[in-house]
């Protein structure tokens, strides 16, 4: 248990910070399902808007520190992969 009135504070807003975290990350995981679901549906247009909505999330996720940078970036690089595959 926190005993001084600055760790008192630090652990408000380390709870403040989590729960922002989570809904970002959980944001950021509905793009991805979105682009996911658009993909195994063989919808090349959806597909492709999907992950234009999902990239810049995904970024700005990884500014604010929710994920690495490289992994953001290792996930729309797959994303759009994945995208471009679709039968053309």
């Amino acid at each position: 248990m926190a005993n001084t009135a600055s760790a008192k504070k630090a652990t408000r807003k380390i709870a403040r910070r989590t729960e922002v975290n989570k809904a970002r990350r959980s944001r950021v995981r509905g793009y991805i399902r979105k682009v996911e679901e658009a993909i195994a549906s063989g919808d090349k247009d959806a597909a492709a808007e999907a992950l234009k909505q999902a990239q810049p999330e995904l970024m700005r996720a990884a500014t604010k520190g929710v994920v690495h940078r490289n992994t953001a970036s290792r996930k729309v690089s797959r994303l759009a992969k994945r995208v471009k595959a679709i039968s053309a």
